[in-house]
């Protein structure tokens, strides 16, 4: 027999609420503002007209834009820390970066044609971030609409204050803002609850304590850990057992599937000690509710209609389905067997030299010419400290070692100084952008060669790999590419050069 429960809010959701609130106050505008600031009214602000994003491809229903190329080539310029010799970075060109984000498109579409996107495994998770962000937009969008109840007041910020001299009022009033938040959200989730006549099964809840015993003392396959693993979830659970209803409410329900979702969510220290009682299943069964009733109110209310939540999730969804292709496709790649890795190690000794560095002093300079100008004051021998202050003032940084993997494509230029050398105008990474320096070479570290080892073979065999499986996916872009129709506006772009800068 099924009978009504109610959840007293307060003690389930308080916690719950709370940090689900602090994530709210940060993406919502406005929200962390003071009282005066939130409610004041703003005349409209008239914006010039923007242009629409130059669109560069095009492949199935997608489009890239030249802002996502030029984007994607600063990363890929952006030096990586895994290489060991700086010796084969090659410049970026624009048109082959489209062309491997094309692929990744491409292999998003194959994913979907071959229907990926219904693993169980993707699924789960596809529901997991799909209800987490309707709640989230719900909460936004119920705290927007209660804005002037949840506004401090003055007299409740001077109090806080009083109370927290050293505390600023930004602080005090995002206190109190989140105080309110979570009596406004506690408040909504109490009617939420007695507006879906909750209802419990409970007679079903000593089975849920047999089977949770059942995967945790007798999994099918053996485990090392003494905890249950989602894959247990998914793959011992049989299909009548995942739909068996612990929970029904009005438009929806809880399953036990979702009941050891709810507990594989939990790291495993924090898990509850009591499931192996019906007490225990019926308070995990408290927390886990939560969910199933904010994603049903907000779908009722239209939110998963929201042109933004509805991008989120295709973006979701094609990462995951990214990850898939690449992975299926890179179980081909054959192994190197132990004569490999010691013949790729002789042919690659200089990839494995250890500590090679140069430090390097440097001034950065707006563009070419200002670093013409520091240059010419070098060359007339000047001190460099002097000349450092003199055209970079603010600029406190001191000298540091520069590796391979942190100059990337500029690594050749700096190589080819020695101590005391003063090298310029160079370009360099600074601030996430390519800038013009003038660097003085400190001391030059040409590293140690290493003999092989047998605590060598993983990264030896990791580099092998890499190599492999990039012309694998190289090859199977270019099938990708031939399979599904796309197109390629080279005018769009033919005026880029990540490197041409002033």
């Amino acid at each position: 027999m099924m009978k009504l429960f109610t959840i007293d809010a307060n003690r389930s959701m308080g916690s719950f609420f709370l940090l689900l609130i602090v994530g709210v106050c940060l993406c919502a505008p406005g929200l962390a503002a003071s009282g005066k600031a939130a409610t004041e009214s703003k005349p409209p602000v008239v914006e010039d007209a923007v242009a629409p994003p130059a669109v560069v491809a095009k492949i199935g229903d997608y489009t890239l834009t030249r802002d996502e190329l030029e984007q994607r080539v600063m990363r890929e310029l952006y030096p990586n820390d895994y290489d060991t010799t700086g010796e084969d970075v090659k410049p970026v060109d624009p048109e082959q970066v489209l062309k491997k984000m094309l692929v990744e498109k491409a292999m998003m579409i194959e994913g979907r044609q071959k229907s990926y996107l219904k693993d169980e495994q993707t699924r789960t998770s596809i529901k997991r971030y799909v209800d987490g962000r309707l709640i989230n937009l719900l909460f936004r969008k119920h705290i927007e609409a209660h804005d002037a109840e949840i506004a401090p007041t003055e007299d409740e910020v001077k109090q806080k204050m009083l109370a927290d001299p050293n505390a600023p009022r930004e602080k005090a009033e995002m206190a109190i803002r989140r105080v309110k938040q979570t009596r406004v959200m506690n408040r909504y989730y109490a009617e939420i609850t007695r507006k879906s006549n909750v209802k419990k099964l409970r007679e079903n809840f000593p089975k849920v304590v047999a089977i949770h015993q059942r995967l945790m003392t007798r999994p099918k396959k053996p485990r090392k850990v003494n905890f249950i693993r989602n894959w247990q979830a998914r793959e011992e659970l049989t299909q009548s057992e995942k739909d068996l209803v612990l929970v029904q409410f009005d438009g929806g329900k809880v399953t036990l599937y979702d009941w050891f979702n709810a507990l594989c969510d939990i790291v495993p220290p924090r898990r509850p000690r009591n499931l192996n009682t019906v007490a225990g299943v019926e308070q995990l069964l408290d927390r886990s509710i939560s969910g199933p009733l904010l994603v049903h109110e907000a779908m009722s209310l239209g939110l998963d209609k929201d042109k933004e939540y509805l991008k989120q999730v295709r973006d979701y969804e094609d990462r995951r389905l990214l990850g898939q292709v690449r992975s299926a496709k890179m179980k081909e790649t054959k192994e190197p067997t132990d004569e490999e890795i010691l013949a790729y190690f002789n042919e690659n000794k200089e990839a494995f030299v250890t500590g090679r560095n140069i430090k390097i002093d440097v001034i950065w300079c707006e563009n070419l010419d200002e670093a013409k100008k520091v240059k010419a004051e070098l060359d007339a021998e000047k001190d460099f400290e002097a000349v450092k202050k003199q055209f970079t003032p603010d600029d406190k940084g001191k000298p540091y070692s520069a590796y391979p993997g942190s100059e990337g494509l500029f690594w050749k230029d700096l190589k080819v100084g020695e101590p005391n050398d003063v090298l310029g105008p160079l370009k360099g990474f600074h601030s996430q952008k390519v800038q013009w320096r003038i660097v003085k070479i400190l001391e030059k570290n040409p590293g140690k060669p290493r003999e092989y080892s047998d605590n060598m073979k993983g990264q030896i065999k990791s580099q092998i790999t890499s190599g492999r499986n990039e012309i694998l996916m190289e090859q199977y872009g270019k099938e990708l590419l031939e399979k599904y129709p796309h197109e390629i506006y080279a005018d769009k772009f033919k005026d880029y050069d990540p490197l041409d800068i002033p």
